[in-house]
């Protein structure tokens, strides 16, 4: 009797952790962009409102996916290509760098929403 009530319930609790999942996953994103924007050049803000997350979900993963939409992005992150930046805080590599950063809170984020 109580195995076919776990069975039964099987597919609830995936469809919860999965949900929780995503969650943890937005939270990770949203902080590390944040550390990412502070170290993101600015000129006229196009490339930082440029910023977009996507979280996907199949059957056994879910995956967060940051990044700007601006064309010229990937040349300002470059750490190759040489720039000078009026913002102080401005950095190559910027967003992998805030990430790199909030990367303890971002393991504590999706830990703390997949407790059950």
């Amino acid at each position: 009797m109580g195995k076919t009530r776990i069975i039964n319930r099987l597919p609830d609790f995936i469809a919860t952790v999965q949900a929780k999942a995503v969650h943890g996953i937005t939270q990770g994103l949203i902080l590390g962009q944040s550390e990412a924007s502070v170290m993101t050049p600015i000129d006229t803000s196009t490339l930082l409102n440029s910023q977009y997350k996507k979280v996907e979900v199949s059957a056994t993963r879910v995956v967060g996916t940051a990044g700007y939409k601006a064309e010229y992005a990937s040349v300002v992150h470059d750490p190759d290509h040489k720039q000078e930046f009026r913002r102080a805080s401005a950095e190559k590599s910027f967003l992998t760098k805030g990430f790199e950063n909030a990367e303890p809170s971002i393991r504590a984020a999706i830990a703390d929403s997949l407790k059950v």
